[in-house]
């Protein structure tokens, strides 16, 4: 038994980021004010307050910050914090590996998976894979 996945809420302001998903690509803003990026999408960058952002693909890679694995058996799965290789730390799944092979520090890559009834999500998979 594979858990499934929620729509993700679309606003107005995150529909270019659930569009790219559906396409296969990780989106994130970048701020043209002061050059940073983050995530969650935002109009407003959440560094310097500015409306100066756009959006930029991601390379999709990243490190493990920080997990914890949930429930046990199928039910079982693993929410974790990924620093992008842009900079900014997202929440995510990471999926593709039993919960005891990850660890802190571990490269990963998004993956997109299949929502019921709405854009995949991006959730995470060892890099090495």
């Amino acid at each position: 038994m594979s858990r499934r996945i929620p729509p993700p809420m679309q606003l107005p302001e995150t529909a270019a980021y659930w569009q790219a998903a559906t396409e296969g690509r990780l989106l994130v803003k970048l701020c043209t004010a002061c050059g940073e990026y983050h995530h969650y999408p935002r109009d407003i960058c959440p560094f310097c307050l500015s409306e100066a952002t756009e959006w930029t693909n991601a390379s999709g890679v990243g490190t493990v910050y920080s997990f914890s694995t949930m429930g046990a058996g199928d039910a079982a799965y693993t929410l974790a914090y990924v620093t992008l290789d842009e900079g900014p730390t997202m929440m995510s799944n990471l999926v593709g590996a039993a919960p005891a092979a990850w660890h802190i520090g571990q490269r990963v890559k998004v993956v997109f998976v299949p929502s019921g009834g709405g854009p995949p999500v991006p959730m995470f998979e060892p890099l090495e894979n």
